[in-house]
């Protein structure tokens, strides 16, 4: 599978050759993937979607809160597909929200909260954005779909991981707390454009 590998000395880029939120100027160390960079790559990740599903029926499960933005991103790039060329996808959508983020550090314990219709995508075909997978895809199992591909923006390289691999990825990227675009530290930083490395300060200062 095809991603863009950031590396872990990758140094980012000075928040000032960018359009930061002022209040968040004090609060982050670099920009790691700019905006365009990660619209440029969701396009790419919604035409391999469309060569590969084209023709199944898909429902599109969002997981929330991180992913509502790329999910959203990636949806206007199919729609676009569906409508200028010949291949197209049928395609509806549905939301999930999974919690399992305390201040920067993961609880190892995942809420699902939602998923009272998830028996509706029996037999379906379902891709999937988000980031703590293996709850989700257990629950999903319980409903038979036909077949689960799952999208991910982000693949952090961590010893942590179990060792689990979307069927698509964006970018994999070194093991850093990073925010922007929807990706949060306690439900901060969600509006801003870039994703960006968090400060040790930061981490204090918006700690709950």
């Amino acid at each position: 599978m095809a991603y863009i590998q950031i590396p872990d000395d990758e140094k980012g880029y000075k928040l000032d050759l960018f359009c930061v939120p002022k209040h968040y100027e004090e609060d982050l160390d670099q920009v790691i993937i700019p905006h365009g960079l990660i619209m440029d790559r969701t396009e790419r990740l919604a035409r391999d979607i469309v060569r590969d599903m084209g023709g199944h029926h898909i429902v599109a499960l969002c997981v929330l809160k991180g992913g509502y933005t790329f999910f959203a991103d990636l949806l206007d790039y199919i729609k676009a597909l569906n409508q200028n060329s010949d291949k197209s996808v049928p395609l509806t959508v549905d939301f999930i929200r999974l919690k399992s983020y305390c201040n920067d550090q993961s609880t190892n314990i995942v809420k699902v909260i939602g998923g009272d219709e998830l028996s509706t995508l029996t037999g379906k075909d379902i891709v999937e954005t988000g980031r703590t997978m293996e709850t989700l895809l257990s629950l999903l199992s319980e409903c038979n779909p036909k077949m689960v591909k799952v999208v991910s923006l982000l693949v952090k390289r961590t010893p942590r991981s179990s060792g689990y691999r979307p069927d698509y990825i964006g970018f994999e990227v070194p093991d850093l707390f990073l925010v922007g675009y929807a990706l949060d530290y306690n439900e901060y930083f969600r509006d801003l454009s870039h994703i960006c490395i968090l400060n040790e300060n930061a981490k204090e200062k918006y700690k709950v």
